[in-house]
């Protein structure tokens, strides 16, 4: 049973035909080490450090696909925050090529279990970002790591976390979405889905003999 949710989950995000919905998904359930996003998250009093307990250390990770000719990187390697305060990140881009690109990201944090604590107010993963030949901009990101992590138990000795983001070049689908310009293997892997079993895409699929077509 396990290894067929783990297909029917995958074969609505590789599939990028609904966007919105692969992206909801991941920022609720916090799956496959994608950060959780949430709008209780975001309530003032949850935003406050917790003093007395240790910091935690982020560290920052940067990819561009083979396709893309920019220059993508982390402007801190690491950066250390108390459960329940904000840290405000920046990544630099630059466009190296002679003509205007638009590229999207994705990312994924690890260990998983940290997904569904780390939280981004703000961030320019999922949204096209158009770099004009040669432009060079800074990305913010501003993240937090709920304080609930505190009463997880499974967290209770996790001192580092990877952030990680990959940039790729982007292209339109079907349904007029934007998606990354990559084998779908490539994608998945790039949000943390490695080790899931991939659904097949609608298309690929042959209709047996007690399909209708």
């Amino acid at each position: 049973m396990r290894r067929h949710r783990k297909k029917i989950v995958l074969g609505v995000g590789a599939t990028y035909a609904a966007v919105p919905l692969y992206r909801m998904f991941c920022a609720a359930t916090g799956f496959a080490g994608t950060p959780k996003v949430g709008m209780g998250k975001f309530e003032a009093e949850r935003l406050v450090p917790v003093e007395g307990v240790r910091r935690i250390k982020v560290y920052f990770n940067a990819d561009t696909s083979d396709a893309l000719p920019w220059t993508f990187t982390p402007q801190q390697r690491v950066v250390s925050v108390l459960p329940g305060e904000t840290s405000l990140a920046f990544y630099k881009a630059k466009n190296n090529s002679k003509q205007d690109i638009i590229g999207i990201a994705t990312y994924n944090v690890t260990p998983d279990k940290i997904a569904p604590y780390f939280g981004k107010v703000e961030c320019f993963c999922f949204e096209e970002q158009k770099l004009l030949a040669g432009e060079e901009v800074d990305m913010p990101l501003l993240f937090f790591i709920d304080k609930d992590v505190l009463d997880d138990p499974t967290c209770r000795n996790l001192d580092d976390v990877v952030l990680s983001y990959t940039f790729f070049r982007a292209r339109r689908n079907a349904q007029g979405h934007l998606e990354p310009d990559a084998p779908d293997d490539v994608v998945q892997a790039s949000q943390g889905f490695a080790e899931y079993d991939m659904a097949p895409r609608v298309e690929d699929r042959k209709a047996g003999p007690g399909d209708s077509l």
